[in-house]
C-alpha cells in the first residue's frame, strides 16, 4: 500500500538520510508550513520531495529523492504528481524545479512534461559546479 503524507517531526530521522542540505531550521518550517512529503509503502518511508514558493508566488520543487533501494520503481512520479495536483488545487498555474546539467534528473522531469526555462552557471570560488538547469510546467 502506497500513502503519501505531508513530512512530520516523527520523519526527521529518515529525512535526513535522504536530504542532507537542509538546515534544521528549515525543516520545522516544512513540518509547519505543509511544504513536504514523505511517501510510504507498506508504512515504510521510501522517498522525500519539499518545496517552497519562488519569488513568494511560484511553487518550486527543490527536494525529490527515492532511497536508492526503491528507485525506478515510479514512486518519484508519484511524488511529483501528487504535489501537482495539491498545487492546482491551491490555485496556482505553474510550477518550477532545477537540477544540475550532469543530474540525469532532467530526463526524468522531461518526460512528466517539463520544459527547460534557463540555468545558472556557478563559478564563484567555493561554491562552483556544474549548471543548476530549471524546469518549468503549467499545470
Amino acid at each position: 500500500m502506497i500513502q503519501i503524507e505531508y513530512v512530520k517531526n516523527d520523519d526527521k530521522e529518515f529525512w535526513y538520510k535522504l536530504d542532507k542540505h537542509l538546515p534544521e531550521s528549515e525543516f520545522v518550517k516544512k513540518v509547519r508550513d505543509k511544504q513536504g512529503y514523505v511517501l510510504f509503502v507498506d508504512s515504510k518511508p521510501v522517498g522525500i520531495l519539499r518545496y517552497n514558493l519562488f519569488w513568494d508566488n511560484t511553487p518550486f520543487c527543490n527536494m525529490l529523492f527515492i532511497d536508492w533501494n526503491e528507485q525506478k520503481k515510479g514512486y518519484g512520479k508519484l511524488l511529483i504528481n501528487h504535489w501537482e495536483k495539491e498545487m492546482k488545487q491551491l490555485g496556482y498555474g505553474m510550477v518550477f524545479t532545477s537540477t544540475r546539467v550532469d543530474e540525469s534528473a532532467q530526463h526524468f522531469y522531461r518526460k512528466l512534461g517539463y520544459q527547460d526555462c534557463g540555468g545558472i552557471v556557478m563559478t564563484l570560488p567555493g561554491y562552483e559546479q556544474p549548471m543548476e538547469m530549471f524546469l518549468s510546467k503549467s499545470l
